[in-house]
């Protein structure tokens, strides 16, 4: 097939799921052409059937906002046309599904026919697309997609709650490159961090509220009063000088260290012994999946689509949200010596479940029975 991917090009869950699948594809013999104002970040491998074209946005002194929306829809309807692609597949309903859905039909003015597969991640519908301005827009574009599918069976149930949403929506969760992500022989950064042998607990985010990245580390100040451990944290965003103060007032700063972002995030979660993600709300948690594939558990909250993945008391522990207490008691558990490796193996073992090889072809179905609908109502 010649597929169209639009996608946020960046560090966020939705960009690197669907820069993931693109790749996947390409290795799978599908052309595949990505739509977006900036080269995906993950975008970072050669591939003959692997193609970028760049949404150009002009700006002009009428323009408080450049009109992104319009110039993706152009774009589509470009690519469309002259690459003759088979299928456009957007990746986070806002605003790709609306601009999808303008393209479509200024391409069946055309005479051409193309569907569109809608993918929800998450925040375009538990946070974003709630949102008055763009309920409606939100709405009508997922009920006029071919396709749509859904991370999680939470996000699912909350799309359903939410939106006067007549579509079926299929359940389809993130998957891992386990070539990838695999525990590799890193015992000298280990050395170099913990050179006592402390135990050492991992988080990953972009340091937004959401994330309670505080709740990680009060976690981790509980932990470290028991037993010797280091925390490493990746990522940035806006709470992260916020953090770096809270280290400091807790006194475990010494323990702690901010890696900021890191394309290889795989080669420090080969060296962890355990993942902490006490977030407010995961429509899935890919964080917490590459985790596990790195043989890491995970104690996490048991918010939106986590329990879905993170197995309690088999691959991790679950527990309220901001009950940090219990979090504390579970990772001592999980890290005492007797249990880890029954839960490294667990965890590994679960994150096979969710190999590339095992979602990738759901989605080559979901394009064509999007394919079949539109040629239906055509």
């Amino acid at each position: 097939m010649n597929i169209g991917i639009v996608c946020y090009p960046t560090f966020g869950g939705s960009g690197v799921v669907a820069t993931e699948l693109g790749k996947a594809l390409a290795q799978r013999g599908h052309k595949v052409h990505f739509i977006t104002y900036s080269q995906p970040v993950r975008l970072d491998f050669f591939n003959e059937n692997v193609f970028y074209h760049e949404v150009y946005v002009p700006t002009y002194p009428l323009f408080q906002f450049p009109p992104y929306e319009s110039a993706l829809a152009s774009k589509m309807v470009d690519i469309v046309q002259n690459e003759k692609l088979d299928v456009l597949h957007v990746h986070y309903a806002i605003p790709h599904a609306s601009a999808a859905y303008l393209a479509k039909q200024i391409l069946r003015s055309r005479g051409i026919t193309v569907p569109v597969v809608t993918t929800l991640h998450g925040t375009d519908i538990t946070l974003v697309g709630k949102d008055a301005s763009y309920e409606p827009v939100v709405t009508f574009s997922i009920n006029e997609s071919d396709g749509v599918t859904a991370v999680s069976a939470d996000l699912r149930r909350e799309t359903y709650e939410y939106f006067p949403v007549e579509r079926k929506i299929e359940v389809i969760p993130n998957f891992i490159d386990l070539k990838r992500f695999k525990k590799q022989d890193k015992s000298h950064f280990r050395a170099a961090i913990a050179p006592e042998g402390e135990k050492l607990l991992i988080h990953t985010s972009n340091f937004r509220a959401v994330k309670r990245v505080e709740d990680v580390l009060r976690i981790f100040c509980g932990v470290r009063k028991v037993i010797p451990a280091k925390l490493l944290l990746v990522g940035d965003g806006p709470d992260r000088s916020r953090m770096e103060k809270l280290a400091r007032d807790l006194d475990c700063q010494r323990d702690v260290r901010f890696l900021g972002k890191l394309e290889a995030v795989e080669e420090v979660l080969s060296v962890g012994d355990l993942f902490l993600m006490p977030s407010e709300n995961e429509s899935f948690g890919l964080a917490a999946l590459e985790a596990m594939a790195c043989e890491m558990p995970v104690v996490s909250t048991n918010a939106g689509g986590i329990p879905e993945l993170n197995v309690d008391g088999v691959t991790g522990t679950l527990s309220n949200i901001g009950d940090i207490d219990d979090m504390v008691k579970n990772a001592l558990y999980v890290l005492d010596d007797a249990n880890l490796p029954r839960f490294k193996a667990a965890a590994r073992a679960r994150a096979e479940e969710f190999a590339v090889d095992n979602i990738v072809p759901l989605y080559e179905a979901c394009y064509e029975r999007a394919a079949q609908l539109a040629l239906s109502v055509r």
